[in-house]
């Protein structure tokens, strides 16, 4: 039964995700809804699946450590597209940017 709660709370997550994806005006909000959610509705799926499935152990860990890794993997790579953005040129739409207060 709880693996069912991992489940749509991940399925959730990842709508909301979705969501933000289609409503945030620049690649900087819109690159940290789409990592947040991926990364918490992945790793609740997962956590499901890891409940659910009827194999091995071996398996079950498997899907632990592949959650483990987007937690750790996921915001990494976000952040590194997100300073390859602005070191292109694309300016946030924000009143405050304390970016380029840092880098200038």
């Amino acid at each position: 039964m709880i693996e069912y709660l991992f489940l749509l709370l991940g399925e959730a997550i990842m709508v909301f995700g979705a969501l933000g994806i289609l409503r945030f005006p620049d690649v900087y909000t819109r690159l940290h809804a789409a990592t947040k959610c991926d990364t918490g509705g992945a790793m609740n799926i997962l956590i499901a699946l890891a409940i659910y499935a009827d194999t091995s152990t071996l398996i079950k860990l498997k899907f632990l450590v592949l959650a483990f890794l987007i937690a750790m993997i996921n915001p990494m790579v976000s952040h590194a597209i997100a300073r390859g953005a602005y070191k292109y040129g694309i300016k946030p739409e924000v009143v405050v940017d304390m970016y380029a207060w840092d880098n200038p």
